[in-house]
C-alpha cells in the first residue's frame, strides 16, 4: 500500500539517481526486496564494477538488498511480468497491466495463485482455508492456506523409535522422534564381555540389536571338540575345524595333494589330531620381510605351523618412507618431522613420523581474558575459552555505591558509578569527574593563577595540573658573569648550568663597542660593519654619535627583538641629556592635544570617550590623502561608499564584525584605503604579494563610526571656497599673440611612500 501511494503521487525516489520515479518512466522492480528503480539506472548500475558480487561469478547485486542476479534487465514490464511496456491508465496502479497478478507466493506451500490486480511489492497471504493435519498426523484442523504456524494436538505421538522396540512417549511434536533413552545390557558374540548402552545405539562393532564384537579371539570349541576357534569375536557360527581330514586335501606347503602321498605309502588321516603328511619339498611360502621388488620365500622343508625367520637381507624403507636400509628387520630413520601440529603454533619434531593429524600434546598456557589465569586445555587454534573461575564475593566500585552481586566471572571490571569521585586529591579544588576504578585520578583542570617559570608575570586561566608555564618573554636574569643577562625565552631551572657565558665581554672592547655588542646584542660581524660605517661618516660630517646610537638601536631591534616579537625601550639606552636634545618641538596640534588632555583630567573625562562628538564631527584628512583623492575622485567616492555601508551594516546587525575584501590594486590605491580606514575606525590589512596584493577591511561594532563629512564633500567645499588661479605670464603672452596652443605641463616626480606600514 505504501509503494502504491508513493508511485501514484510521484513521491518515490530511485535509489541509484535519487530522482523521483515518474508515472510514465520505465522502471524495474527487484523480486527479492521489491524496491523500484529506473530501468536505465539499473542497467548502468548492473554494468558498473561496484555492482559486481564478491566472488565475481554470481552476477550483479541489487543496490538495496544486495541480492545477486545473473541477468541484466533489458525490457520494461509490469509488476507481474505479463505485459511489456504497459501504458499508464489514470484508474490503475502506475506501471501495472491492470490484470490479475497470478504469481505464485514465495516461501509458502500454498498452491493458489495471487488473485489481486497487478501490484508492486510482495503478494498478500492467501485468503483460502485448507485442512491440515497436526505434526503427529492423528488430528486435522481447518486453517488459512500458507499459514506458517505448525499445528499441535495434545495426543501422545506413539511412533516407533529408532530401536524398533519402543514407542515415542512425547506429545505431538515436529520433526523426527528423539532416540530411545532406555538403557539395555549388551553381550558380545563370544559371550565373554558385557556393557550397558542406550537402546538402539549403533556403536562400532555393534549390530544395534543388543550384541557387539569385543574384538578378542572367539575361543569357542569347534565341532571337532578338540580345537578352539581362532577368529575374532564374530556373530556367525564358528567354522569347521581346519584340521579335519575332510577339509585338508594337500600337504602343509600346499604343493602336493594328499592322494599322491597316500599312493607313496603315507598313513591315511582319521582325526583332526593326526599329523598332516609332508611332501619333503621346499616350503616356498612368501615371507613378510620382502619388498615390492623382491619377495622372499621360506627355504625350510614342507612343515606345519609358522615359517622360520628369513635369513636374507634387503633394502627396507623406514616407516615414514624417508630412508631405506639393508637389513632384515624394520627400522626408524632419524629425521624429525617439521610439520605444524594441529594447534598451528608448535612443530611435530617426532622421529620418523607417520602421523597424519599431528595432534599437539602440550598445554596451551596462554593468558585468559581475565588476565590472571592461564589456559589449561591442550594447545589449540583460535581464542581460548573464557576463564571458568568465578568469585562469590560482591564486586563494588571504589565508593561502594554500585554493586555487582555474585557469582562474578573472573576478569569482570568494577561497575560504572555516576557518583563524584571520593578519592584523596593533591589539591583542594572542586572535583568534577565520576567515581572510577583506576588508582590514579584524571588531572585537575580547575583554572587558577600561576607564576611563570621565570617569575615574570602572574598568568591567569592556567589548569591546576600544569606546573611549568612559560610566559614567552625573555628571561633577563643576570648570568654568573655579572655583566650579561639571559636571552633565552622564559625557562625552567638555571640559565647556564655547565656552560660559560659566551656573550661578548665589556672589558675587552671600548665603551662604544661595548654599547653596540654587549648592551644592544649585536654580533661581532654586525659590529664590524657598523663601526666602518660610523668611521666613514665621522670623516665626512660632524654628526654626533648619539644619532648612530639610535641607528644601532633600530638595527639591534630588527636583528633580535623583532624576531622574538618584543620591542626596545630607547629611554633606557640613552642619557637624559641626550633625550632632551632628541625631543621634538611641539607644534599647534601637539599643544592642542596637551590642552585637551589637561582639561579632560580636570573634568575627570575618559580619554577614550567622546561626549561632545568632537572627534566624529570633524574628521581630519591629511594633505597627502587629499592630494591623492583629487587625482582619482571616483575611486575615493566608491571606497567611502563601501565603508559607510559596511559600518552601518555592522552597527545595525547582530554580528560583532563584518569584513569586505577589495580586488588587487596598486600601492597608491591601497594607501588611500588604509588612511580612510583609520578615519572610519576600521581595521585594514594587506594580503598576498604583488601583483595580486589586496586589502581586507573589517568593521567592528561600537568602534567603527561614519564621519559626518566625507572626504569628497570636504574636497568639494575647498574647491568652491578657493579663488580662481591667476593666469601665468607666458599664457598671457601666448593669448595676446594669438597662439592657442597649450603649453606642456611640468613633469611631476613620482611620490614613493617607503613607510607603507599596513602593507
Amino acid at each position: 500500500g505504501s509503494l502504491i501511494e508513493q508511485l501514484t503521487t510521484e513521491k518515490y525516489e530511485c535509489m541509484v539517481c535519487c530522482e523521483v520515479v515518474r508515472i510514465v518512466a520505465p522502471v524495474w522492480s527487484c523480486q527479492n526486496c521489491y524496491h523500484v528503480f529506473h530501468l536505465n539506472c539499473i542497467k548502468k548500475w548492473a554494468r558498473s564494477p561496484a555492482s559486481q558480487a564478491e566472488d565475481g561469478n554470481s552476477g550483479w547485486r541489487c543496490p538495496a538488498c544486495q541480492n545477486a542476479s545473473t541477468q541484466v534487465p533489458k525490457t520494461y514490464t509490469c509488476f507481474c511480468g505479463k505485459v511489456q511496456n504497459p501504458e499508464w491508465n489514470r484508474n490503475e496502479i502506475p506501471h501495472s497491466c491492470g490484470e490479475l497478478c497470478g504469481k505464485k507466493r514465495q516461501g509458502l506451500d500454498c498452491p493458489h495463485l495471487c488473485n489481486i490486480l497487478c501490484h508492486p511489492g510482495p503478494c498478500p497471504s492467501c485468503p483460502a482455508f485448507v485442512t491440515k493435519t497436526c505434526e503427529c498426523g492423528q488430528t486435522s484442523h481447518s486453517v488459512r492456506c500458507g499459514q506458517s504456524t505448525k499445528i499441535h494436538c495434545s495426543i501422545v505421538c506413539g511412533n516407533t523409535l529408532n530401536c524398533g522396540k519402543h514407542s515415542c512417549t512425547q506429545v505431538c511434536h515436529a520433526g523426527k522422534c528423539s532416540p530411545c533413552q532406555l538403557t539395555v545390557q549388551q553381550v558380545c558374540y563370544c559371550g565373554s564381555n558385557f556393557k550397558e548402552v542406550l537402546c538402539g545405539t549403533k556403536e562400532e562393532f555393534s549390530d544395534g540389536f543388543g550384541s557387539f564384537s569385543c574384538q578378542n579371539i572367539c575361543g569357542k570349541k569347534l565341532n571337532c571338540g578338540r580345537h578352539n576357534c581362532m577368529q575374532v569375536c564374530h556373530p556367525q557360527p564358528c567354522q569347521l575345524c581346519p584340521r579335519l581330514p575332510q577339509v585338508v586335501y594337500r600337504c602343509p606347503c600346499g604343493q602336493t595333494p594328499l592322494s599322491k602321498l597316500l599312493e607313496l605309502g603315507c598313513v591315511e588321516r582319521r582325526t583332526c589330531t593326526d599329523p598332516i603328511p609332508s611332501c619333503g619339498k621346499t616350503c616356498g611360502k612368501p615371507l613378510s620381510c620382502g619388498s615390492y621388488e623382491l619377495i622372499h620365500t621360506c627355504e625350510s622343508l614342507c612343515h606345519e605351523g609358522d615359517c622360520k625367520p628369513c635369513s636374507h637381507t634387503s633394502n627396507i624403507y623406514c616407516r615414514c618412507g624417508f630412508k631405506k636400509k639393508v637389513t632384515a628387520i624394520t627400522f626408524m630413520c632419524d629425521k624429525r618431522c617439521n610439520k605444524k601440529r594441529s594447534c598451528g603454533r608448535h612443530k611435530c619434531n617426532e622421529v620418523c613420523c607417520v602421523d597424519t593429524e599431528h595432534k599437539c600434546s602440550l598445554v596451551c598456557g596462554r593468558k585468559l581474558n581475565c588476565g590472571l589465569h592461564r589456559c589449561e586445555e591442550p594447545c589449540h587454534r583460535g581464542s581460548c575459552q573464557p576463564c571458568w573461575q568465578t568469585s562469590f564475593d560482591e564486586l563494588t566500585c571504589y565508593c561502594g555505591e554500585s554493586v555487582i552481586y555474585p557469582p562474578v566471572p573472573c576478569g569482570t571490571q568494577p561497575p560504572e558509578c555516576k557518583k563524584t569521585c571520593t578519592r584523596p586529591h593533591d589539591c583542594d579544588h572542586p572535583v568534577y569527574h565520576s567515581c572510577h576504578s583506576e588508582e590514579k585520578c584524571p588531572p585537575c583542570t580547575y583554572l587558577t593563577q600561576k607564576w611563570c617559570m621565570g617569575k615574570h608575570e602572574l598568568r591567569s586561566n592556567i589548569p591546576c595540573h600544569l606546573t611549568d608555564i612559560s610566559c614567552g618573554l625573555r628571561c633577563n636574569q643576570m648570568l654568573k658573569c655579572g655583566m650579561h643577562k639571559c636571552k633565552r625565552i622564559c625557562h625552567k631551572g638555571e640559565c647556564l648550568i655547565d656552560e660559560e657565558c659566551k656573550q661578548p665581554c665589556r672589558r675587552a672592547l671600548a665603551s662604544e663597542s661595548w654599547f653596540l655588542i654587549c648592551k644592544l646584542g649585536l654580533s661581532l660581524q654586525h659590529y664590524d660593519t657598523f663601526s666602518k660605517f660610523y668611521l666613514l661618516t665621522q670623516m665626512k660630517s660632524n654628526v654626533p654619535f648619539f644619532f648612530f646610537r639610535i641607528a644601532a638601536i633600530s638595527i639591534a631591534t630588527k636583528l633580535t627583538d623583532l624576531q622574538l616579537g618584543d620591542s626596545v625601550e630607547i629611554s633606557r639606552l640613552i642619557t637624559k641629556k641626550e633625550m632632551k636634545q632628541a625631543r621634538l618641538q611641539c607644534d599647534e596640534e601637539c599643544l592642542s592635544l596637551q590642552r585637551n588632555r589637561r582639561l579632560a583630567e580636570a573634568l575627570e573625562i575618559d580619554d577614550n570617550s567622546d561626549p561632545f562628538n568632537i572627534r566624529s564631527s570633524g574628521p581630519k584628512y591629511s594633505d597627502l590623502l587629499k592630494e591623492d583623492a583629487r587625482k582619482d575622485l571616483k575611486f575615493v567616492s566608491d571606497i567611502e561608499k563601501e565603508m559607510r555601508m559596511l559600518v552601518e551594516a555592522v552597527n545595525k546587525g547582530k554580528h560583532p564584525k563584518k569584513s569586505h575584501c577589495y580586488p588587487p590594486m596598486n600601492r597608491d590605491h591601497r594607501r588611500i584605503i588604509h588612511e580612510l580606514a583609520q578615519v572610519y575606525g576600521i581595521e585594514s590589512v594587506s594580503y598576498d604579494s604583488e601583483p595580486k596584493r589586496n586589502v581586507v577591511i573589517t568593521a567592528v561594532k561600537g568602534k567603527s563610526v561614519c564621519p559626518s563629512n566625507t572626504l569628497t564633500s570636504v574636497l568639494d567645499k575647498e574647491m568652491q571656497s578657493r579663488p580662481p588661479p591667476p593666469i601665468p605670464h607666458y599664457k598671457q603672452a601666448d593669448k595676446s599673440s594669438g597662439n592657442n596652443a597649450l603649453s606642456k605641463p611640468l613633469k611631476e616626480e613620482p611620490v614613493i611612500d617607503y613607510f607603507d606600514v599596513q602593507d
